[in-house]
């Protein structure tokens, strides 16, 4: 039977290209939750003529109320802030913390020309004695100028991720015994319950005494303060992927350990083709928790260990007391803040790749 309709043909093509539409909506949303932009996705379905009040109403609540939340948060700290007296003068507002945002970039950007300038110098020198013949004149001389507000940042970042890796790696094999193994579990339980709670200030003499005894070299890959900064953030954040991953296996269905045993899998092909594949959401949980962690006590440490990131940047404004310390310092929060939040949209992104979960 044939239709009598002569736009029949084009209203099945707009219908199809409208769910392929939407099917693409719907697989990059996974990205946009990603990526903390959730809000994407409903205004992308009104636009496409989906439902539009609804997706209105999603949108309002997922952008709309976070943004006038944000508003309220500014109206009021702009409001109560000059009425807070401080030896250093009143506490700074938005528009004071914004200018000394504005300030430290372009103070970084000033300290990026200087050492470009000065590894010129030092570029050209060397090639003068090579030109005159004499080689062994030629010195690589480091450059000693005070870090830049973004070096300081990336100072941070590539600790905590030192830090965080020498942590999964111990923490992961770890897991893994206590959840496959009772008598592990037992022995494993009483350190982890003694020492979680352990704070970072308390770590910190121990880790700087001992790295100070055994990293005696003054040339070595790592400054020492590089050193304990990362040690201490190793041994305050294994313990939550300790405990995830020790959950992870423990939880594995008993059909698929009594089918390990029946096809007579040794250790490391139960542990690489069963247990890793079953227990990552929850292993990925306890990174992003350990990664969390890591990141919160590495700004204490670098305070102490005198490491050159956003703790020594925040420690150094406090000793300075100028009257836009305080400015500067608020800075370095939103900053500490920000960056926190942007490491666990990475272990995210990880962990949707990786698994299939959605209990994340």
């Amino acid at each position: 039977m044939t239709t009598v309709d002569p736009n029949f043909s084009d209203s099945a093509a707009r219908e199809a290209r409208r769910a392929r539409l939407f099917t693409r909506i719907n697989a990059a949303d996974k990205w946009f939750q990603v990526l903390g932009l959730s809000w994407v996705t409903p205004a992308l379905k009104a636009a496409a003529g989906d439902n539009p009040r609804a997706q209105m109403k999603d949108l309002w609540r997922l952008l709309g109320v976070p943004l006038l939340a944000i508003a309220g948060f500014l109206l009021l700290w702009g409001t109560l802030a000059p009425q807070v007296q401080t030896s250093l003068g009143a506490v700074p507002g938005p528009a004071a913390v914004w200018e000394e945002a504005v300030n430290l970039h372009a103070d970084a950007g000033a300290k990026a020309a200087k050492r470009e300038k000065f590894e010129a110098m030092v570029a050209k020198r060397n090639q003068k004695f090579i030109d005159a013949g004499q080689p062994e004149k030629v010195k690589d001389i480091a450059y000693t100028g005070a870090p830049s507000y973004y070096e300081q940042i990336w100072t941070s970042i590539k600790t905590v991720f030192f830090g965080f890796f020498v942590g999964t790696v111990v923490a992961i094999p770890l897991g893994i015994m206590a959840g496959l193994s009772p008598t592990a579990n037992a022995a494993l339980n009483p350190l982890i319950q003694i020492f979680k709670p352990v704070s970072p200030l308390a770590w910190l003499p121990i880790v700087t005494m001992i790295v100070s005894a055994v990293y005696v070299t003054n040339d070595g890959l790592f400054a020492k303060s590089f050193l304990i900064s990362a040690i201490t953030v190793t041994l305050c954040s294994i313990w939550p992927t300790i405990i995830n991953t020790a959950l992870g296996v423990a939880s594995i269905d008993k059909d698929l350990v009594n089918v390990s045993k029946v096809l007579k899998m040794n250790t490391y092909t139960k542990v690489t083709k069963l247990v890793l594949p079953s227990a990552l959401p929850l292993i990925f949980t306890g990174l992003r928790l350990s990664l969390g962690v890591g990141w919160m006590v590495l700004i204490a440490a670098e305070m102490l260990a005198q490491n050159p990131g956003l703790g020594k940047f925040v420690w150094d404004e406090f000793q300075n007391g100028s009257s836009q310390s305080l400015a500067k310092i608020m800075v370095a929060v939103f900053t500490i803040g920000i960056i926190g939040f942007l490491l666990d949209r990475v272990m995210f992104a990880l962990q949707s790749l990786f698994t299939f979960s959605n209990q994340r």
